[in-house]
């Protein structure tokens, strides 16, 4: 069905959440002076392979076009299978602790863009680091040389992530509903 998206594909379709858009707003909502550009930056370019990548898949469709300073913009929407998709990846945890810098960020700021509860998402994530930081506690002790920085490398990112987490949980209590 989606197969394999990669982050840009994601974001771009998770931006069509918010509703439709052509390629260039998505591109500057993902610049550098954008309001996403810190946590992921596409260029231009990159905007419109994702979108067509995920119109061939079926998760996004033209809707019309827009008239500008240029040429016309083919403006997008999301079908529903591209609505389901993008709000099942928003709510499935990072698989890996070097995906919460981007991927994890990523989706906390559409949830709160969107106005979405990030409680779930951050709930899974919790558990899934927790379990990541377990095993690394297991490998410590007989882990020697390269190994043993790298699992202490990996054991400080999984606290940190885990701090981050909390953090942001306590922030969403004190947050009105």
């Amino acid at each position: 069905m989606t197969g394999r998206l990669s982050t840009t594909d994601w974001a771009v379709l998770s931006a069509l959440l918010e509703g439709a858009s052509h390629g260039f707003r998505l591109a500057v909502l993902f610049s550098r002076e954008g309001e996403l550009g810190d946590i992921w930056r596409i260029q231009r370019p990159q905007v419109y392979r994702a979108l067509e990548h995920l119109r061939v898949r079926g998760l996004v469709q033209e809707v019309g076009r827009e008239e500008g300073g240029g040429p016309p913009r083919t403006v997008f929407a999301l079908t529903e299978a591209g609505r389901r998709a993008a709000l099942g990846w928003l709510y499935t945890p990072v698989e890996r602790l070097r995906y919460g810098r981007s991927d994890l960020r990523l989706k906390l700021a559409f949830l709160l863009r969107l106005s979405l509860d990030p409680t779930p998402l951050l709930q899974a994530q919790q558990e899934l680091f927790t379990q990541i930081l377990a095993g690394l506690e297991v490998r410590l002790p007989e882990a020697q040389g390269l190994e043993r920085l790298s699992v202490l490398w990996r054991l400080q990112m999984a606290r940190a992530s885990l701090d981050f987490i909390a953090q942001m949980m306590v922030e969403g209590e004190r947050s009105p509903p």
